[in-house]
């Protein structure tokens, strides 16, 4: 079983027991974060997409870290021109172990009550062929 939350701008595919660095979040280490902007959950072949969101569903996770990523170095150079300028980046992080995904039940209950529907022609399509027909 996995899901696909959105956090901090970007969307992750997440499953159970998986560890996965976020977008800083202000929240103690140890302590737990719930996630209710589910996009996706997908239980082996059933699947529930949301419109945006699905609802009822929730991810929750459990903040193993707090940290800093590797310096990133930024330079800007112009030859000849007596130009140059470094400047460096850290971009800050929390580390997360996804503990339960919850809104299973939700997925086949909802995928059961679905029916499948069939799309007809459009009738504005269905006239403008008769009208050619009668022409000829």
């Amino acid at each position: 079983m996995y899901a696909v939350i959105k956090t901090g701008g970007k969307q992750y595919r997440v499953a159970e027991g998986q560890t996965l660095k976020v977008e800083k979040l202000d929240v103690a280490e140890g302590a737990s974060v719930e996630f209710d902007t589910v996009l996706m959950i997908a239980d082996g072949d059933q699947v529930k997409l949301g419109a945006p969101y699905v609802e009822g569903a929730r991810v929750s996770a459990t903040v193993k870290s707090q940290g800093r990523a590797p310096k990133i170095r930024i330079i800007k150079f112009r030859r000849r021109k007596h130009y140059r300028k470094t400047q460096g980046h850290r971009q800050s992080f929390t580390e997360l172990r996804i503990g339960a995904i919850s809104g299973s039940a939700a997925v086949s209950a909802q995928q059961a009550e679905a029916p499948v529907t069939q799309k007809a022609e459009a009738p504005s399509l269905q006239k403008a062929e008769a009208a050619s027909v009668q022409e000829d």
